[in-house]
């Protein structure tokens, strides 16, 4: 049985979920292990909605790391459109469903399961009406195409919801989403080079991800500390 309470907390903990897109088994299960060292506990395996590759794939592909890493890392699945595509992840092992969009028979399939909800929205009204369905998180997306204060002006009158911020985000600014009232971040390219991935260079990808969590770690330190 999920833990949800304790995915929530892990997720609030660890803030930074890598999104992995577009990766074979071998090359999902060299990276994540590559993350792992620079201390990446949250992953997201996407779902390809233009079907060039199947959802079982996908599937297989999240079975793979949640049996190599039970225990290291958290693995949910990206990109969920459909409660088909929630109920193949659920039982390839994830933990968490992240979507671009707010659709409720996600939300509450999800919800239904015992996972943990990130559902995408973009306005006030579906910030909220996300909330209401069922989400754990909401993720605001495309964060990219607005100013940080967009996000500080959500959590205003939102503040019983807790925000990703997803796009744009990386390790020069990641520290200002957090000051903005975000309760963690996705990231892609700013980690997962996929030039990098292709000739194999995982110390890379560890460096990379190290850049993101030590800005973590003091952030983590400093809250203590006030």
């Amino acid at each position: 049985m999920l833990n949800r309470e304790e995915i929530i907390k892990d997720v609030e903990k660890n803030k930074i979920i890598v999104i992995m897109r577009g990766f074979t088994q071998e090359q999902l299960i060299n990276t994540v292990e590559a993350m792992w060292k620079g201390g990446i506990r949250l992953v997201e395996v996407t779902y390809d909605q233009s079907g060039r590759v199947s959802d079982e794939t996908t599937a297989s592909n999240i079975q793979a790391l949640s049996k190599r890493f039970a225990g290291r890392v958290r693995v949910g699945a990206g990109t969920v459109l459909t409660e088909r595509q929630v109920e193949l992840a659920y039982k390839a092992g994830a933990e968490f469903i992240i979507s671009p969009d707010c659709y409720e028979k996600v939300i509450r399939k999800t919800r239904e399961l015992g996972m943990v909800s990130m559902p995408g929205a973009f306005t006030p009204t579906e910030v909220a009406n996300a909330y209401r369905y069922g989400a754990d998180f909401v993720k605001l997306f495309p964060n990219s195409e607005v100013k940080i204060s967009y996000l500080k002006a959500l959590t205003a009158p939102l503040s019983h919801i807790k925000f990703l911020s997803v796009g744009g985000v990386n390790a020069e600014n990641m520290l200002e989403y957090f000051a903005a009232g975000a309760k963690g971040i996705g990231v892609g390219t700013g980690i997962l080079d996929e030039r990098v991935v292709a000739r194999g260079d995982y110390k890379e990808i560890t460096r990379r991800a190290q850049l993101f969590t030590e800005k973590i770690d003091c952030l983590v330190k400093c809250e203590k500390g006030n």
